[in-house]
């Protein structure tokens, strides 16, 4: 059987790294179905070749063989470790770590091997010290993520202006920075949020049109527009996805840290400047 624990990442990677887990797969191949998240993520398997996979548009399945065990960090969109080159260059790809860390990444493996939590520490700790050298994260594309997350829903046009960008300077960064365009960005957010919800119980707590509802709070326009991006992004129905019960994805696991980050923003309320922008934009021009 599949053991799989996900948690926070430690706090110095708190604004960049979503979640970090460890997988250990039981007697037979385990089939993962990878979804878009808007981020990038490092898989580092026991024994194996560390990698890095860049952001997904679509559905990746994985046949990840028996008795196998795998420490993973899922990046937060537009804070990927330091690259060679842009984002835009890896959308649906993968790149071997050993051509990024060179002899860190030996070492790293045999850290895995021997012991899975020791590996995760270690890990964690090499990607501190590169964001250290890196100087963090592009600022500019942590607000444009956080302007497009799906709870208060604007135009990319809105987005731009509100970064002082035009919308062709936006997509070019977001382009390179995150790997996909500001509104596939928003798209594949939304259905982030969807997922988080979903996570958190949602559904069985709205009845009997629980689907229904929750893709509105999601801010999907019905849940007929909910089923078509769900095939789209993950190759099944959301009911194939989540499973018969609606409270997790049919896998069973427990991926309730990677959602905290989009449940958080949805439950903080927003700063001044914040509100009195989706306000205006809202409102439409005066």
């Amino acid at each position: 059987m599949t053991a799989y624990v996900e948690r926070p990442p430690v706090p110095e990677l708190a604004g960049v790294v979503r979640t970090v887990w460890i997988q250990h797969t039981g007697d037979v191949p385990y089939v993962q179905r990878h979804l878009p998240t808007g981020g990038v993520e490092i898989h580092v398997p026991a024994g194996g070749r560390p990698r890095l996979l860049g952001p997904l548009t679509g559905p990746r399945i994985e046949v990840i063989p028996a008795r196998t065990t795998v420490v993973g960090v899922r990046f937060r969109p537009g804070a990927a470790p330091p690259l060679p080159v842009g984002l835009d260059e890896l959308a649906d790809q993968h790149v071997g770590l050993a051509e990024l860390w060179g002899g860190a990444v030996e070492r790293l493996v045999e850290t895995v091997t021997a012991t899975p939590e020791l590996g995760l520490a270690a890990l964690q700790a090499h990607l501190v010290r590169e964001f250290r050298l890196a100087g963090g994260a592009d600022p500019l594309l942590g607000e444009a993520v956080r302007v497009l997350m799906p709870w208060d829903p604007v135009g990319v046009d809105a987005v731009a202006a509100h970064l002082a960008l035009s919308a062709s300077q936006l997509r070019r960064r977001c382009l390179h920075a995150v790997g996909m365009s500001p509104k596939v960005l928003q798209r594949t957010l939304r259905f982030q949020g969807f997922l988080a919800l979903a996570q958190a119980g949602a559904i069985a707590r709205r009845g009997a049109d629980g689907m229904a509802r929750l893709a509105v709070d999601a801010g999907y326009a019905d849940q007929a527009h909910l089923s078509r991006e769900c095939l789209r992004l993950t190759g099944v129905t959301p009911r194939q996805l989540l499973g018969g019960d609606l409270d997790r994805c049919a896998c069973g696991h427990d991926h309730s840290a990677s959602y905290a980050p989009f449940l958080a923003a949805r439950r903080q309320p927003p700063s001044a400047s914040r509100a009195r922008f989706v306000q205006e934009r809202r409102a439409g021009p005066p």
